[in-house]
């Protein structure tokens, strides 16, 4: 079985995500900068590394061995798929209950988006993305190790 990495096993690496956000050529990285500030001021427990090639956010408090595959620590990370948009997804984005309308899309699985095309649009829905952020969170906490 292979080495588990730092997003399953929880350990943060913002120095990858510094040197990423250095070399990041997108119209909109001013955007994914204050997303990226937004989602980690959002609560002490979000990790940050660099999976699918992008910023991705987890959490890094304790909880119950998962399969893998299952990305139980995942929280959201960024797609650069668009040069208009900055796109966050979530891959449990569908169990949130409260989202102040930030979510979007409609998918098989649990996955939503969030959509920013300026900073005045991260201003407007910070308090929403964190809130989801925190919810999130405390969805994986409840999952917490047992001894």
């Amino acid at each position: 079985m292979p080495k588990p990495n730092n997003l399953y096993l929880g350990v943060s690496e913002p120095a990858l995500v510094d040197d990423f956000m250095r070399q990041l050529k997108h119209p909109l990285k001013n955007v994914v900068a204050a997303v990226r500030e937004v989602i980690l001021q959002a609560d002490p427990r979000v990790g940050e590394g660099i999976y699918w090639n992008a910023p991705t956010f987890f959490f890094t408090g304790p909880m119950a061995e998962a399969d893998p595959k299952t990305y139980p620590r995942y929280l959201a990370g960024f797609v650069f798929n668009r040069q208009d948009v900055v796109r966050v997804v979530f891959l449990r984005g569908a169990t949130v209950k409260k989202d102040g309308g930030l979510l979007e899309g409609t998918f098989k699985d649990e996955r939503k988006l969030a959509v920013f095309s300026s900073l005045a649009d991260v201003k407007k829905h910070t308090p929403a993305l964190q809130a989801i952020i925190r919810e999130l969170i405390e969805n994986c906490a409840s999952k917490k190790k047992r001894n």
